[in-house]
């Protein structure tokens, strides 16, 4: 029986749960700190027309009340550009209003503050957007980019899929069987690892399949939720080792070892890019949750932020079994922004640091095999969005770049002042659209 010391498990998802939030409060400045920095537009939904001006109003405040002669610095940029505007002022009264100017072309504009108050570094930011549903792509598509795929997909389905399923007894109880699996996927000894979870109740249920952000780790070994609903659900990594490590180390050691910057390995080669087996994968999580007895057949949906709303998007265009996607904040979406003079898609394949190694012709090319937006033009089935437009780590110019390209069914639920998470609120909208589909069609 599969061994999980389930105290460690724990204490892995605290501190992965810790150091996300304070990443969260460090980047917008809303933290459990006395002191806030408070970046806001004069527009109360954040949009503006283009050549429409926009005016940052920054507030520092301490226990509620406005600091005096707070120290700040402010930048004011496009999202992920050199400065336009960069000053440093003395905030006698606690508060500043920046004349940020506006913008000609359909994209954003963001504010970042740094301030200084009792020796301490406090940030906040805000970002404006200028008529984002005519931002258009700058990659395109290869004109055998379904063909490259239809052929890579017959080659993934001639390996056998040969699972292997061991109950977790931690995870499971009279109303679940949870269970750790693995399924071989493209190369005839490559695997994709997850966790299954499945009511116990007999009888036919619709299934979910939840894609990872970007990162290396495991399971975080809680009971999950939508399973609770009546829906079969299957969570996947996409490194090819096991979701379960008794002490954490292993994904420490891969992440710093031979995962490092794994986006990147053989970028230069679209037959080879790293990505190809994680989107192959992808579909191979739908062959065997299609396989189980207990799915109902016809409602499946897949679900993800980040990486894992890019995977949510790849996988959707890249096998029709699929009937419904949640997308929370896509990764990968028209990565070649940065070479036409705006912000492109995490992992910023092309931006400035990155450039040199990646500028090449094959590069570039390999890129487009790869980019959500190509994806995201063959989509036909409903969607579920959401994002805001204060991230910084997948630039809102990138995200809807792929999503203006939709022509399927789609709803975006844009809550302006989200950085790279997402408020229970738009959880909770997301989770119920799709559970209605899933239990309603």
């Amino acid at each position: 029986m599969l061994k999980v010391n389930l105290k460690k498990s724990v204490t892995l998802l605290i501190l992965l749960f810790l150091i996300s939030s304070v990443s969260v409060h460090a980047q917008w400045g809303y933290s459990n700190t006395p002191v806030s920095v408070i970046v806001a537009p004069d527009h109360d939904d954040w949009n503006y027309k283009i050549g429409e001006n926009v005016d940052f109003t920054i507030t520092v405040l301490k226990y509620g009340n406005p600091v005096k002669n707070a120290k700040v610095s402010y930048k004011v940029m496009p999202e992920k550009m050199e400065p336009r505007i960069s000053e440093e002022k003395t905030l006698s009264k606690g508060i500043h209003t920046v004349k940020a100017g506006t913008m000609k072309v359909p994209g954003f504009l963001r504010c970042s503050v740094i301030a200084e108050v009792d020796g301490k570094i406090y940030t906040g930011t805000a970002t404006a957007a200028f008529e984002p549903e005519k931002i258009q792509p700058t990659t395109t598509m290869p004109k055998d980019f379904v063909e490259f795929w239809d052929k890579a997909k017959v080659e993934a389905s001639e390996i056998p899929m040969l699972p292997e399923m061991e109950l977790i007894p931690e995870l499971s109880d009279k109303d679940v069987n949870t269970y750790h699996v693995n399924i071989r996927n493209y190369r005839a000894n490559a695997k994709v690892y997850g966790v299954l979870s499945v009511p116990t109740k007999p009888g036919k249920y619709p299934a979910i399949i939840k894609v990872p952000g970007a990162g290396v780790w495991g399971h975080f070994m809680v009971q999950d939720e939508h399973v609770k609903k009546g829906v079969i659900t299957f969570e996947i990594r996409i490194h090819g080792v096991s979701v379960i490590n008794e002490d954490g180390g292993l994904y420490g050691d891969l992440w710093n070892g031979a995962l490092w910057d794994y986006w990147n390995i053989n970028l230069d080669n679209k037959d080879h890019y790293y990505y190809k087996r994680v989107y192959l994968g992808c579909v191979r999580a739908v062959d065997f949750v299609t396989s189980l007895d207990e799915y109902d057949g016809n409602n499946l949906a897949v679900y993800g932020g980040s990486q894992g709303g890019a995977l949510s998007i790849v996988t959707a265009a890249l096998d029709d079994r699929i009937k419904y996607l949640v997308c929370y904040y896509p990764a990968m979406s028209d990565l070649t922004g940065y070479l036409h003079g705006r912000a492109g898609g995490w992992p910023h394949l092309f931006d400035k640091t990155n450039a040199p190694l990646n500028n090449t012709p094959e590069r570039i090319e390999t890129s487009k095999y790869y980019d959500v937006v190509n994806f995201a033009r063959l989509l036909k089935v409903p969607g579920f969005y959401g994002w805001g437009y204060n991230d910084a780590v997948c630039p809102p110019t990138s995200m809807f770049s792929a999503y203006n390209v939709i022509t399927a069914p789609k709803i975006l639920d844009i809550m302006p002042d989200e950085g790279h998470f997402s408020y229970n609120e738009q959880k909770e909208k997301a989770n119920e659209w799709v559970l209605d589909k899933l239990m309603n069609n």
